[in-house]
């Protein structure tokens, strides 16, 4: 009777066993810790996390990606475009002193942004194109796609002409501001124009520069400051640089730099948050230096 007894208890002590085990194991496969053991992989350096929908960092020296995320995908590029619109008007080398007035016709109606820039204020081709680039001033850009030879559509026409040169397949402009939200393009298409900007000196300077001052009605100076508040780190080695948003396009941000002793191309497309695409960037910066990357890393969409 004992010996059955004792037989039972053991049976029992082996089921329950048996049966923690399982829970244990059920345990760990819960979506929750699935979640916790791939952002602890991704923490120690497999992939960087970024939140921008689009995302491409380019290995200029390899010519292969690091990192690709949805990089095909077609979106709106918002004022990205002001790069394009920088190329053509220096490739139709007008003379950079010559005065251009603010004038009615650079008001936007599309998206009815506001602008420091009064109708009749006078500014050197020169200083529209700094403040476009580096302050993505919109009438600054509306002005030199206006005063291009031939007129504003024969700017767009050049800017589509670039682009096809380039090799940008899936890239289309119908403004020169980046307002219009038919301005499309993809992380690939941008990477070469980024890397066609970083050939024109002014535009390394304009990117770059942390801020600038014209001198506006009655002599009385305004201050414009870079939309990339990157350019002021000193951790940062930055060659090429542009912001743009609008709402269809979300927050945006490409760059040409140098990490690590790496020269890339930051393509980041739609962020969600207002500071994103700047965090997306540092995070790639601390994945570069922390982990070395030589490899083509892919995430998942």
């Amino acid at each position: 009777m004992k010996k059955t007894l004792l037989i039972c208890l053991l049976f029992g002590q082996m089921l329950l066993a048996h049966a923690g085990e399982h829970d244990a194991k059920r345990a760990a496969f819960k979506p929750g810790r699935i979640q916790a053991q791939a952002d602890a992989i991704s923490n120690n350096g497999s992939t960087p996390r970024l939140h921008s929908a689009i995302a491409l960092i380019y290995d200029q020296q390899t010519q292969l990606p690091l990192y690709t995320k949805n990089p095909d995908a077609l979106a709106p590029i918002a004022s990205i475009t002001k790069l394009m619109t920088a190329m053509v008007v220096l490739d139709a080398q007008q003379p950079l002193d010559e005065e251009i007035k603010i004038d009615v016709a650079d008001i936007d109606t599309l998206k009815g942004t506001r602008s420091r820039l009064r109708i009749g204020m006078p500014f050197k081709r020169s200083e529209l194109l700094r403040l476009a680039l580096m302050a993505s001033e919109n009438r600054a850009a509306a002005a030199l796609a206006r005063t291009y030879p031939g007129g504003y559509n024969a700017a767009i026409a050049a800017m589509n002409d670039k682009a096809h040169e380039l090799g940008m397949q899936n890239t289309r402009f119908l403004d020169s501001a980046g307002l219009n939200s038919n301005n499309v393009s993809t992380a690939h298409d941008l990477v070469k124009m980024v890397s066609a900007a970083s050939n024109y000196p002014l535009i390394h300077q304009y990117t770059t520069a942390a801020s600038h001052s014209v001198d506006g009605w009655r002599g009385r100076g305004m201050r414009f400051v870079n939309t990339n508040p990157l350019v002021k780190n000193a951790s940062w080695d930055i060659g090429v640089s542009k912001t743009g948003y609008i709402s269809e396009a979300g927050r945006c941000l490409v760059m040409e730099a140098v990490i690590n002793q790496r020269s890339v191309i930051i393509v980041l497309l739609d962020s969600w948050g207002k500071s994103t695409r700047i965090g997306d960037a540092n995070r790639i910066k601390k994945w570069m230096e922390s982990n070395n990357t030589r490899v083509h890393m892919t995430a998942r969409s």
